[in-house]
């Protein structure tokens, strides 16, 4: 991780981020008290990290074939109404909070990425912004 990124994310926790993530983390051990619910339990888990350390990590779709097709689509609409609308919302007004200063601007952008994957978090990966254009093996 690069040194601004570092700071970034110190500062994103500074100002906030911290809620979102524990948002994130609630939603999971929601997800997780079901057996039908662990799918979304580890997804939610993942952007929960994501979301506490937004700063030098991209949101990428998944190769064809591992999770995708029929039963990623069913999963998001699933997800959608369950948690995805709730976690979308709270990203969003945050977002409109911080975009209102200067300062704020970078975390705002960072929570408006957060709300597009709360909507639709199946068949998408987290990965460094290094490795984040690789060609898949």
């Amino acid at each position: 991780m690069s040194p601004v990124s570092l700071l970034l994310n110190v500062l994103w926790i500074l100002c906030g981020g911290i809620w979102m993530a524990a948002g994130w983390l609630i939603a999971a051990v929601i997800m997780a008290v079901t057996i039908i619910g662990l799918p979304w339990a580890k997804a939610a888990l993942n952007i929960a990290v994501y979301t506490f350390l937004p700063f030098g990590y991209t949101v990428v779709d998944k190769p064809p074939g591992t999770f995708g097709g029929l039963f990623a689509l069913i999963g998001n609409i699933i997800w959608f109404v369950l948690a995805g609308w709730w976690l979308a919302l709270g990203h969003l007004i945050a977002a409109v909070i911080l975009a209102v200063t200067i300062i704020g601007l970078p975390f705002a952008w960072a929570h408006l990425k957060l709300a597009g994957i709360s909507l639709w978090p199946l068949g998408r990966e987290i990965v460094p912004l290094d490795g984040a254009y690789r060609t898949p093996r």
